[in-house]
């Protein structure tokens, strides 16, 4: 039913992640679909940007490839139907992008509980649901 699951994953707090990843490799095990891993990195604020190394990017950008990796490694499910990606930009525009991207035909992605400022301002699981062009499951932990 599924064959391209993007899971967008926040490096910072992978217990978090854990539930979503589970639910779509349960998914993707029962349609013998793909699973891709996505960290989407903040852009550097200009008026940081003079006091970071002049390799700052492609030093943070290595690592969270080499987290993704290590989450990779993790699932129980053929290393030829995972794969991983890291972008940079919004978070909730680069998600949506990376899911135009694989043609991904569904979004599994965890979300905290909702909180007063949320229901103002939305988030990111928010802005995903409601511009998605493909289906999105938003797991609780």
């Amino acid at each position: 039913m599924f064959k391209s699951i993007l899971v967008p994953i926040d490096l910072t707090d992978t217990d978090l992640a854990k539930p979503a990843i589970a639910t779509a490799v349960s998914l993707s095990q029962a349609s013998n679909g793909a699973i891709r891993l996505l960290n989407v990195l903040h852009m550097t604020p200009v008026m940081l940007a003079e006091y970071m190394p002049a390799d700052f990017d492609v030093q943070h950008r290595q690592s969270s490839e080499d987290a993704l990796a290590i989450v990779a490694s993790e699932i129980r499910l053929a290393p030829s139907r995972i794969s991983s990606a890291v972008r940079q930009g919004s978070i909730y525009h680069e998600i949506l992008e990376e899911a135009q991207a694989i043609n991904a035909d569904l979004i599994v992605m965890a979300s905290h509980r909702p909180a007063m400022r949320s229901y103002f301002l939305g988030s990111n699981a928010g802005h995903v649901v409601r511009y998605a062009t493909c289906s999105v499951l938003v797991v609780r932990h």
